[in-house]
């Protein structure tokens, strides 16, 4: 049997990890080169001059052109942060590396802190992939299909009606090859024409071939501009759906991710963010290794999100 070169691959090991990130001096030189990758550049006027200003935790840089002072910090995700940049690194890494995801509470063992703190550093990371990836769209061949997060509360509505499912559409592009691309998953609010139009607006680039079961629904996508491919799947088991082959493949992967490693998700309301977790590990299949620096990057392309931004999540409207 042929080795599978996505799970075997080295990755980055812990030791390796600590020689990169091991202390505060290199972090922050890891996110000077992130975030000025030409040398600095004064926010407010695009200055190159700088003088640096000591006694500081961290560096602060001052514009010799307008005075304006900046830090690595600011203006990202980490804005304000009082954690050291060795215990942001290591979430970094954590939460990049994990194939299945992490939860907070493991995060909150693993990072020393408490469990406000790993939820804030935790959603903080998952927003930034979140941002990072929501431009992309989908293009050539996509398959796509309807699906639910969560299940029946205790004593509450069974199936389709329980309180505690959301309706997700997920999809995936394939190359050439027919091999997975890119994959996007996001809540709508129901499986209608015009939810599913909004969805294909904000996913779907125009003149892709878009393959899905026949849900009536999936026709919008006709709307914007995308070839529509229905396919009857009633009385045919998944392993005779080679239409629905890589589709089947995310949706069993997410469900063994979602069921494994968190147990207390709020799916009405944080839903897309550990989505779009997913969708960033998932997307980057053979750079395990580099995994860490391109979380780096996502943080700094990524504005300040503070508690009440990440809290003031709604349900699908």
């Amino acid at each position: 049997m042929a080795m599978n070169r996505i799970q075997f691959q080295s990755g980055l090991s812990l030791p390796k990890f600590v020689e990169l990130y091991g202390t505060e001096e290199k972090c922050e030189a890891a996110l000077e080169q992130a975030r000025w990758q030409d040398g600095f550049r004064c926010p407010r006027c695009e200055g190159k001059e700088y003088g640096l200003i000591g006694g500081r935790r961290h560096k602060r840089y001052q514009c010799r052109s307008c005075r304006h002072q900046a830090t690595l910090t600011a203006g990202t995700i980490l804005e304000a942060t009082k954690l050291p940049l060795t215990t942001w690194f290591l979430a970094f890494y954590l939460v990049g590396q994990a194939k299945t995801g992490i939860s907070s509470l493991a995060l909150r063992r693993h990072l020393g802190v408490n469990y406000r703190t790993a939820w804030l550093v935790h959603n903080k990371i998952m927003q930034a992939m979140k941002e990072r990836d929501g431009t992309y769209l989908l293009r050539g061949k996509v398959q796509v299909d309807d699906a639910y997060l969560g299940g029946e509360r205790c004593g509450g509505k069974a199936g389709r009606g329980s309180e505690n499912k959301v309706p997700i559409v997920a999809a995936v592009s394939l190359d050439d090859a027919g091999h997975p691309r890119h994959v996007k998953l996001a809540t709508v609010a129901t499986f209608s024409f015009a939810a599913i139009a909004d969805w294909a607006q904000d996913s779907l680039a125009i003149g892709c071939e878009v393959v899905s079961d026949g849900l009536a629904c999936f026709r919008a996508v006709a709307e914007v501009g995308c070839l529509h491919q229905p396919v009857v799947v009633k009385g045919r088991h998944p392993n005779e759906l080679p239409e629905f082959r890589w589709i089947n493949t995310v949706l069993s992967n997410l469900k063994t991710s979602f069921s494994g490693t968190f147990h207390a998700l709020k799916f009405d309301k944080y839903a897309d963010r550990y989505l779009a977790a997913f969708n960033y590990r998932f997307n980057r299949p053979f750079n395990l290794a580099t995994m860490t620096e391109r979380v780096v990057h996502a943080i700094c392309s990524c504005g300040a999100r503070p508690e009440r931004f990440l809290r003031s999540a709604e349900p699908a409207t």
